[in-house]
């Protein structure tokens, strides 16, 4: 399984939405957006969210262009690493340490880490071929996947300079996307049906977390309540978002939209992502439960 890269970004025009969402069996949760696009941007993914409102992610800048970015407040900061094309900012901690993803001068997915403008490598454990981090707590634990020798995709938590190798028992591929600051990961994983589905792993046991009903379910990140965002799929394909809060599920979308992707949250009741709106060019988007 090829991990996939996950557009992300944001603008400065803010389009107010409201749209509500519900769940079996659970009351209602009102989901404000604000759509948010970098200038001059093609489209525009919001990744990441730390407790201050910081977020950072991705835009396309051209065609095949890629390009990294941090917004706190009215300041919009774009990164772009020197050694390769294509950069993803991911996630970002209280701290303001960003991770994310590059591609190299061999095409090859590579992790880093960004902190006052300096880029440190997240290359995988030994013999990792290529490497994405996704998340980032603020101890400075850092999760993502790389791809072994075989070509078998893994999850990992990099404490300091020690790996350790994260799989769910039974997956033919893993992927850690979020950890919060007690240590619980949210991962998704290829079933043997080459389905995606989601866990909680609290550093013990991994449990599952699919979103009822979906076909598909790919968690995000994950709060220091055990909330969890995620993307997820019908039985058409067609994308929706999705969170789990107070053991519930609720499941929303953009009104504008003709899927929605999500993709992290912080402790502040915020959630982020992108949606693709009619035109194809997607937005990033900032909502409030």
């Amino acid at each position: 399984m090829k991990a996939c890269k996950m557009l992300l970004l944001l603008s400065g025009f803010a389009l107010m939405f409201m749209m509500a969402a519900t769940a079996a069996n659970a009351p209602t949760l009102t989901f404000k957006f604000t759509t948010v696009r970098v200038p001059g941007a093609l489209s525009t993914t919001v990744g990441g969210i730390n407790n201050a409102g910081v977020i950072v992610g991705q835009y396309q800048a051209g065609k095949g262009i890629t390009r990294g970015f941090m917004r706190d407040g009215g300041k919009l900061t774009r990164i772009d690493h020197p050694k390769g094309s294509q950069t993803i900012c991911r996630n970002i901690n209280s701290s303001g340490v960003i991770v994310g993803n590059y591609e190299d001068s061999s095409s090859s997915t590579r992790g880093f880490l960004y902190q006052n403008g300096k880029f440190t490598e997240i290359p995988g454990p030994r013999g990792a071929t290529s490497s994405a981090a996704n998340g980032i707590n603020d101890n400075g634990l850092v999760v993502g996947s790389y791809s072994d020798s075989k070509g078998t995709v893994h999850g990992f938590l990099l404490n300091g300079k020690k790996y350790k190798t994260l799989n769910v028992p039974g997956a033919s591929a893993t992927i850690a996307t979020g950890i919060n600051n007690k240590d619980h990961i949210v991962l998704y994983w290829q079933d043997s049906m080459q389905n995606s589905e989601s866990s909680l792993y609290n550093g013990k046991t991994y449990r599952t977390i699919d979103v009822p009903g979906a076909t598909n379910t790919l968690a995000g990140d994950l709060d220091n309540a055990d909330d969890v965002v995620f993307q997820w799929f019908d039985v058409e394909l067609h994308p929706h978002a999705a969170l789990l809060h107070g053991g519930k599920y609720y499941t929303f979308d953009h009104a504008k939209s003709m899927g929605t992707y999500g993709l992290g949250i912080n402790d502040r009741r915020v959630v982020v992502g992108f949606y693709v709106p009619d035109n194809n060019y997607g937005g990033g988007f900032i909502a409030t439960y």
